[in-house]
């Protein structure tokens, strides 16, 4: 095949290692100021890389804020924190026009002023402390990657991430996010509490040294070409097949759906569960360096992809239920079907593409 060809069908394992190498450097690097958090960290970075947008949900105090102002140092984007109070406009998330006068020949136009969304990561602090109107105001940004204003289409800087917090436990006075804006968002990451021994170091270290500073690690073009990368990983019928019936499976109204399903879930996953299930497997596998995803690189994404999407019913509260003992349960319920496909020589048939 020509080179052209070969560069279209899959992945090179050379840019590969090189994709592995940077995200090992950037999780070292955020390990200088955030103790634990593995698998927050790792979802946050496969979110970032899968182009997607990222929800964290925890109690104050465990640095969420931290971390994601840590990650942007590390990747040498532009940052931006917005506190969510229930004053805020739409307009001060998106900027707004302003009348400028010329002092010489006395003209008078209107500019428009950007605001702070104009970044390559922006961090929504206590999103949902905010009136609805003023949350929608993200919801073109994150979909379309654009900001509309009186007519005028200003374009996001490349990339763009929304990387929002919320508090699980305080209710009163906050606005929960809507079903469509929640869909928005590729993963739902809780943040819970270190265990002892992490949070014994967190105690003793930040308590006795000034915390270290993280290095650059990659930039924004970077960022770019991964982001590429990850959509030429390879992902075969069999993994798109238990994609397709984890989140068919999450739906009442199917007729092969689980009977707890139908007796506790409402409302289950739409097909965008399904994309950000397969673009998440797809990335996880190309940061630790493989040129296919595999079912493995499913099944650890799925509480995170899933557990904003399923909407349970009251019944379901009643009984103790959660979308994560939903999601663990969907996991035992739904079969994985073997591919007759031997996988070493699927990945040889990718590498040799």
């Amino acid at each position: 095949m020509t080179d052209n060809k070969k560069s279209s069908a899959g992945p090179d394992l050379a840019r590969l290692g090189e994709l592995k190498t940077k995200y090992e450097a950037v999780r070292t690097e955020i390990a200088k100021v955030i103790l634990g958090q593995d698998e927050v960290v790792e979802q946050l970075l496969i979110s970032i890389f899968a182009s997607g947008h990222c929800i964290l949900e925890g109690v104050p105090g465990l640095a969420k804020t931290l971390l994601v102002s840590t990650l942007a140092k590390t990747m040498s984007l532009d940052f931006t924190r917005i506190q969510f109070t229930p004053d805020l406009m739409p307009s001060d998330i998106t900027g707004t026009e302003v009348m400028f006068e010329d002092k010489v020949s006395g003209s008078r136009e209107f500019k428009f002023i950007k605001g702070p969304i104009f970044n390559n990561v922006v961090l929504a602090d206590e999103i949902n402390r905010t009136p609805p109107k003023t949350q929608a105001a993200l919801l073109e940004g994150m979909q379309e990657r654009q900001v509309s204003a009186s007519g005028q289409r200003y374009e996001l800087p490349k990339p763009f991430f929304v990387l929002a917090t919320q508090n699980p436990i305080e209710q009163e006075g906050t606005y929960p996010l809507p079903e469509a804006q929640m869909d928005r968002f590729l993963f739902k990451v809780v943040v819970d509490y270190p265990d002892r021994a992490v949070e014994r170091e967190v105690y003793r270290t930040t308590t006795s040294q000034t915390p270290e500073e993280p290095e650059i690690v990659v930039g924004a073009e970077d960022i770019l070409e991964m982001q590429e990368l990850v959509r030429r990983i390879a992902i075969n019928d069999t993994v798109i097949d238990y994609a397709l019936n984890l989140v068919r499976g999450t739906r009442p109204n199917e007729p092969d759906a689980p009977q707890f399903v139908k007796d506790w879930v409402l409302i289950g996953a739409g097909p965008r569960g399904g994309q950000a299930l397969l673009i998440g497997a797809k990335t996880r596998a190309a940061l630790q360096g493989r040129p296919e995803a595999t079912i493995d690189d499913l099944r650890a994404l799925v509480k995170p992809v899933l557990r904003h999407r399923i909407i349970l019913n009251y019944s379901a509260e009643a009984d103790g239920q959660s979308p994560d003992s939903m999601i663990d349960r969907l996991l035992d319920s739904v079969p994985v079907h073997s591919s007759p496909e031997n996988m070493d020589e699927r990945v040889q048939q990718v590498l040799e593409s």
